[in-house]
């Protein structure tokens, strides 16, 4: 299926046409991933040369999906996968094997890959046509750098896509190294993604919680725990005029903390008398299901099964893994429990202002219009913050009036 682009990927589309390196700054939700395809799509079609195409990823999980985003619409081509997960395509990180695998395909290639395993493909002196590095604010890492910047500097096209561009000074690697990231070659605001109807915009809504249970780091578990259940009440008191079911997701301080709430407190049931399915990830945990342990892959699809579900009411709890880059469809609200930095904070924002599915619709068939709100099914995203946590309010208040009211990004 063939996507139609919308303005501002056809702008940012054509900066890449005309530079070989360089930052397209897009917002969470702008539609970036399909600005790599196409310019994909016309690179492969350039002339009958085969060519080697890499897209990096913060994770697997992000690669994984990646990779069904760009065969969705490429066909004919050979694809790998280099990093430690498991999935239907040849998957390694064994330098011989990536070698092998480069020089007896005679097709088009895409390899899929994270920042941890970039330094493979690095030691394996592939020749790369071009390489797209998806939330490039990642590449900064010091442990990164060296293989971001070898391909910057040896691949014929070079593209850092970032919501969030990352700067920094005193000898600390940043985006602003121009050298090894190029300039900015496309900078898309957010208001004029939700004017244009690609996105919507955010809503702060503190909710009081009271004092009975003080938040000391011997009984932090106990105090999340019940601005959890405090909210989730907060948001079922409340109108939102949605036609659809709550789905809310969890931002929590870490996953030991998360462990203790889900295993020292009462949290879960309380969620299940409110009438909520409970999905939880993390790291060292793995993945769950309303108690049930599975894979990330049948927890990923549960999550899109279910976020497309409108009469499916879920919260799901995370650490860090669904912070960046992974599509959760449907997403309503986004309770936060821990102060995240301005990179993770806008990131973690723009799970819940993409476009509900009925509207997307809607707008292409120009039943309504892009920017008309009041028309949406689903018109703005909830973000929702304890009282108690005053130092996330005033960082949350900062990075939505940065980014979506005067239209900055956040560096």
């Amino acid at each position: 299926m063939t996507v139609i682009l919308r303005p501002h990927q056809v702008e940012a589309l054509q900066a890449m046409t005309q530079f070989d390196k360089g930052q397209v700054i897009v917002p969470t939700g702008g539609g970036k991933t399909f600005v790599m395809i196409r310019h994909a799509i016309q690179r492969f079609n350039a002339n009958s040369v085969a060519k080697t195409m890499v897209v990096v990823a913060p994770r697997i999980l992000l690669a994984q999906q990646l990779c069904d985003d760009f065969l969705g619409q490429i066909d004919n081509v050979d694809v790998i996968h280099v990093h430690s997960g498991k999935g239907q395509h040849i998957n390694t990180t064994k330098i011989n094997e990536i070698n092998d695998w480069y020089h007896n395909s005679i097709k088009n290639q895409i390899i899929f890959t994270t920042y941890h395993s970039l330094h493979k493909l690095m030691d394996s002196e592939i020749e790369v046509d071009t390489i797209y590095f998806d939330e490039a604010h990642n590449s900064t890492t010091k442990s990164f750098y060296p293989a971001t910047d070898h391909f910057s500097r040896n691949a014929s096209k070079c593209y850092f896509f970032t919501a969030t561009p990352k700067h920094n000074y005193r000898g600390k690697v940043g985006m602003n190294w121009t050298a090894t990231y190029g300039n900015i070659i496309c900078n898309i605001p957010a208001p004029d993604l939700i004017d244009n109807g690609s996105i919507i915009p955010p809503t702060i809504v503190p909710f009081h919680v009271d004092d009975t249970i003080k938040r000391t780091k011997r009984n932090e578990h106990n105090a999340d725990a019940h601005a959890v259940i405090e909210s989730l009440k907060n948001v079922e008191s409340k109108s939102t005029d949605y036609d659809i079911e709550r789905k809310v997701l969890v931002a929590v301080g870490s996953s030991r903390i998360l462990g203790n709430m889900l295993g020292q407190t009462d949290m879960l049931s309380k969620c299940k008398e409110l009438g909520y399915d409970v999905l939880h990830v993390t790291s060292k945990f793995g993945a769950y299901v309303n108690d049930k342990k599975v894979s990330r892959q049948e927890f990923m699809t549960t999550l899109s099964e279910w976020g497309n579900d409108d009469t499916k009411k879920f919260i799901v709890f995370h650490y860090s893994i669904l912070s960046e880059g992974i599509n959760i469809s449907g997403l309503t609200h986004c309770i936060l429990l821990r102060n995240l930095n301005f990179i993770e904070m806008t990131q973690t924002i723009g799970r819940v202002i993409r476009l509900h599915k009925d509207d997307k619709v809607a707008l292409a068939n120009k039943t309504i219009k892009s920017g008309q709100l009041d028309f949406y099914k689903k018109f703005t995203g909830y973000v929702t913050v304890p009282n108690t946590r005053k130092e996330i309010v005033r960082r949350l208040e900062k990075v939505v009036h940065t980014v979506f009211v005067e239209g900055q990004p956040i560096f």
